[in-house]
């Protein structure tokens, strides 16, 4: 267990995550493919060529999966109850193959939860940005967080 407990989680709080990742063309075929998204944007090279990016495009929803993935073992890993919900979810800049993501998070908000006492309910602020430090994706995340447990 690594995650944070809710007392842990205060408001203000910045975690710049230790992992980062850099994104294959494997991983982007892989996850557009199983999750059967057929824009030819992320998995045709010559489509792809003719837009205005010259070149396939990560799935925005394999970079939201990351983003939150890199996120888990400073923060929820072991502490979280349940994810509740995502929302403000914005993609600025696209990602590409070779592109390494890294991720920050700030804690926006928490506050007891009024129907488990055992539990809290953290907001999440992520921010992702690519090796040119560019800010390819934020969103905010809302987790139901145990509390630490008694001594």
């Amino acid at each position: 267990m690594s995650g944070l407990w809710f007392e842990d989680l205060t408001e203000g709080l910045v975690v710049e995550h230790a992992t980062r990742r850099t994104v294959t063309e494997t991983d982007n075929v892989l996850f557009t493919t199983m999750t059967m998204n057929p824009a030819p944007l992320h998995l045709d090279h010559a489509y792809a060529e003719t837009t205005e990016f010259g070149r396939p495009l990560v799935n925005s929803m394999f970079t939201l999966a990351l983003v939150v993935g890199l996120s888990v073992p400073e923060l929820t890993l072991g502490t979280i109850v349940a994810q509740l919900g995502l929302d403000e979810v914005a993609f600025p800049a696209p990602v590409f193959h070779g592109d390494t993501v890294r991720v920050e998070t700030e804690i926006v908000s928490a506050r007891e939860s009024r129907k488990r006492p055992e539990a809290g309910i953290v907001v999440f602020a992520h921010r992702a940005r690519n090796q040119r430090d560019e800010v390819v994706c934020t969103c905010r995340r809302t987790g139901l967080m145990h509390r630490r447990p008694a001594a």
